[in-house]
């Protein structure tokens, strides 16, 4: 799903003591009731301009997409709710791909609902004391299903049920027959709150009058607001402007999708590497969406262990039309576009080790570091600013050159052949070998983390307008220390800001140039360290207490959780005894987005903050222990309660498991892929643009006949026009 959260206008009512023009507002996402993402905060306009985009994958069955607008209130504790935008998964596609703007509705605690309640309705005849014939009404609540969450967990449902007439009058379970019409059977979910305050969670009215023709009535229904909700104005919220594009993928058997994806698979194989389907495929595409196509391209070749030939072949292809060393994989190509895409796959626990514990603690202390005098606010010394700054930017500098070794070896294999590459390329230029890997590893990678950490799940939210504008100068800095050609005294005039001239002057030394050059050697190993909640190892599955929240590390040698961050570790599990990492089924413990870690002993159930958590978890604590021995080759799903397994009830608690593990892919980075569906989405978008396929072998065509470049070529990459017409016709049988 891609979104872009463009404006709002007119937040909030225009006037009265609840007016937002003092107040800075945000948006968030939320998949139902779960938020996954949130904008930056905006500074006090009752028309924000937010214009962010957010592109993930939902890894579960949704009912609605929801937009959140708050305003930062700085004397309460909760933000204020200004109002929503709530679309339903059904009518997405009545705006997809196109730029909308939505009334904000109302937040309102009784119209937050979701789910739905299946109900088994009867009519018995009773006779009376008296010996009339009155009717009985029998209602069941079978089972409910998409419940929201409460305070992150799932709630704890308990349902009324009332007979109500026209006029909410209360009826007693028996009546009379001429009374049916009048009737409506109640029903309400709340979560049982314990000692806070119950929660309402929906409501359903059925009609007494569905039973007259059927005594047994069983069906499901949605849940409602209460009253069916309370509707203001359309104008007294506001509005948000939003563009949502949502794609499902409707998967056919494997064998259907057997010739396109052999044909991909081997696109490394063919000779010149432009005439391949791959690169056909970016050629045709790159009018349309970019090259966005690439990304499933990627994705297979990476599940299939043959990512890092097709790279370089078309890094080489890149090269051969690059003329100026200082111009090397600068631009926006098929080439650069892949290898983006390869390091954002496999790079994420990376950045995780190396640039977490700094963020944080720029986030924690945050100094002013504001250097440029037109910005600077009363009081400042520019001079201190100056000395937060440098060494904020030390460290950072610091921990990424110093990090060689948590490298994933697929994007150490990919940096190698780059270097080498602009070696062959530009013989006489000693420094291009590093260039070419600083362009992707500082400027595409560290530097855009460092900017926008929460894009990278390295902070859940945005940072403030101060910590933002410190990143930004600290993300300026290490892109320019990151250029080789920027370390040269003579390249300071190229700043076009003053005061970075000044500030960057700083880091003219060899101890920075040195630093440099011992990561550009960047070796094969992984290391990583994050924080989540756990639940304790060996306890009974009932009970409050049993889940707790802790702070978990890991690194390349091991799993360790404490009671406090910093603190002694309360237990530690060698990453080499690590057997596999799942997701566990949420019946296991009724609780969403678990995963387990299965070692030696009784396994590790975990639950993260997140769906999205989730998936970064499984994939993070997969990687370090990618290459033990003796991992398993099957899981069980679900928890071993009360003398059984929950999934396959087997009643030995050493039964080998019951599904297959996730399968492990290249350079031994366990990734969940599905190959079927990659090839689904590279065969849609080959179907939309076959008139530009067809261009391209019309142009491969003219090429055969006049034997030569024509006009209509130059929007391709043809360099073998008959090798190329080749792969065209086998795309069609495809």
């Amino acid at each position: 799903m891609l979104l872009s959260a463009g404006e709002a206008k007119n937040l909030g009512p225009s006037s009265g003591p609840n007016r937002l023009r003092d107040l800075c507002t945000f948006c968030t996402i939320s998949l139902d009731q779960e938020e996954v993402y949130r904008t930056k905060v905006y500074e006090k306009s009752v028309s924000p301009f937010y214009g962010e985009d957010f592109y993930f994958e939902i890894p579960r069955p949704f009912q609605c997409l929801s937009f959140y607008v708050y305003a930062k209130s700085m004397f309460q504790i909760r933000d204020l709710p200004v109002g929503k935008v709530a679309i339903r998964k059904e009518d997405l596609c009545k705006y997809c791909g196109k730029e909308n703007w939505f009334q904000l509705q109302p937040v309102d605690p009784h119209s937050e609902v979701q789910g739905k309640v299946h109900l088994e309705m009867k009519l018995n005849e009773l006779i009376t004391e008296n010996g009339s014939i009155c009717q009985q009404l029998v209602v069941q609540i079978i089972a409910c299903q998409g419940l929201p969450l409460i305070s992150g967990q799932n709630c704890d449902p308990y349902a009324t049920v009332t007979l109500v007439g026209p006029a909410s009058s209360q009826f007693t379970m028996f009546w009379q027959e001429e009374d049916i019409e009048k009737l409506e059977i109640k029903v309400e979910l709340w979560n049982n709150g314990n000692l806070a305050q119950d929660v309402f969670l929906g409501e359903t009215r059925v009609s007494v009058k569905i039973l007259r023709n059927d005594n047994v009535h069983r069906a499901w229904y949605l849940l409602q607001p209460k009253g069916n909700g309370t509707k203001s104005k359309p104008d007294d919220l506001g509005s948000l402007r939003l563009k949502v594009t949502y794609t499902e993928d409707n998967v056919l058997p494997s064998a259907f999708y057997t010739a396109l994806r052999n044909l991909m698979l081997k696109s490394l194989d063919v000779k010149p590497i432009s005439a391949s389907a791959a690169h056909v495929l970016g050629d045709i595409c790159r009018e349309s969406v970019g090259y966005e196509a690439l990304l499933p391209v990627v994705r297979l070749l990476l599940h299939h262990n043959r990512l890092l030939p097709f790279l370089t072949s078309v890094a080489a292809l890149e090269l051969e039309n690059t003329q100026e060393a200082n111009t090397i994989f600068r631009g926006n190509s098929l080439a650069t576009r892949c290898i983006d895409d390869m390091i954002k796959i496999v790079g994420k626990s990376y950045l995780t080790v190396t640039l977490k514990p700094v963020l944080n603690e720029i986030f924690e202390s945050n100094k002013t570091c504001e250097i440029d005098p037109v910005k600077l606010k009363e009081g400042d010394n520019v001079e201190v600013n100056k000395e937060n700054l440098q060494g904020y930017v030390q460290k950072v500098f610091t921990s990424v050159t110093q990090s060689s070794s948590s490298c994933p070896p697929l994007m150490c294999d990919v940096f190698r052949s780059l270097r080498q590459l602009a070696s062959k390329r530009f013989p006489a230029d000693p420094h291009v070998q590093y260039s070419a890997v600083s362009s992707f590893i500082f400027l595409r990678f560290f530097a855009v983390a460092v900017l926008s950490p929460h894009t990278f799940q390295l902070r859940s939210h945005h940072p403030d307008p101060e910590i933002s504008r410190t990143l930004t100068l600290i993300s300026k800095t290490i892109q320019s220390l990151g250029s080789w050609g920027s370390l040269s005294k003579n390249k300071l005039s190229s700043f076009k800001e003053t005061y970075m001239y000044d500030f960057f002057k700083l880091f003219q030394e060899d101890e920075c140039i040195e630093k440099l050059c011992r990561y550009n050697h960047i070796s094969l190993y992984s290391d990583c360290f994050l924080e989540v909640h756990k639940r304790a190892q060996g306890r009974k599955r009932i009970g409050k207490k049993n889940f707790k929240k802790r702070w978990l590390r890991v690194t390349n040698q091991e799993l360790s959780y404490h009671k406090q961050k910093g603190k002694e570790a309360l237990c530690v599990i060698p990453v080499k005894n690590i057997l596999g990492v799942e997701k566990l089924e949420e019946s296991a413990f009724n609780r969403k987005n678990m995963f387990q870690v299965i070692h030696s002993e009784k396994p590790l159930y975990v639950q993260a903050g997140n769906c999205v958590e989730t998936n970064s978890w499984i994939e993070v604590l997969s990687q370090v222990s990618r290459c033990n021995p003796g991992r398993l080759s099957t899981f069980h799903p679900s928890a071993y309660v009360g003398g059984s397994w929950l999934c396959c009830k087997e009643l030995n608690e050493n039964t080998p498991g019951c599904k297959p593990c996730t399968a492990t892919v290249l350079a031994n980075i366990q990734l969940d892929i599905d190959c079927d569906r990659e090839t689904e989405r590279i065969f849609s978008f080959f179907s939309s643009n076959r008139s530009r396929l067809q261009k391209m072998e019309d142009a491969c065509a003219g090429m055969s006949v006049y034997l030569g470049q024509q006009e209509e070529c130059s929007a391709f990459t043809i360099q073998d026009p008959k090798e190329t017409f080749h792969t065209q016709n086998l795309l069609k049988l495809a």
